[in-house]
């Protein structure tokens, strides 16, 4: 009985956190993953930014909330007008990971048009939510 307390007592901030979007600069060792003025390009995403704001998708093979997470942003890119979609297999580049802070996938950034990072989501996200958050990235 005590074991379940405990899994709910867990579980339930973790469910309210999953998905939403966030800002964060520099995490806790300072680090954010871009050059000296903060910001990812092509040569460190493999793709090419888009016009107005780019999704970066973390992935790995076997994640589940990763396949969906990749719908949800393919579904967006189409209907907001210059945003890019960059999937990012996480255990090819754990390089890119660490320098980043990313710590579980699948987890999504929102770049603006200069490749600053502005929002950051872990867990699958809504797409009201990739929505909302593009509109701090435009």
């Amino acid at each position: 009985m005590a074991a379940g307390a405990a899994a709910s007592a867990r579980g339930v901030p973790h469910r309210r956190r999953n998905g939403r979007a966030r800002v964060r600069e520099r995490d806790e060792g300072g680090r954010l993953g871009a050059d000296e003025g903060g910001r990812l390009g092509a040569g460190e995403l493999g793709g090419d930014l888009g016009e107005r704001a780019t999704l970066v998708q973390f992935s790995s093979a076997f994640c589940a909330p990763c396949r969906a997470t990749r719908r949800i942003l393919r579904e967006v890119v189409g209907v907001v007008p210059g945003v890019a979609h960059i999937e990012i297999d996480a255990e090819a580049r754990l390089e890119l990971v660490r320098e980043l802070g990313i710590v579980r996938t699948p987890t999504v950034l929102v770049l603006d048009a200069e490749g600053r990072i502005v929002r950051r989501a872990t867990g699958q996200p809504r797409k009201a939510d990739v929505i909302a958050a593009l509109g701090a990235a435009v």
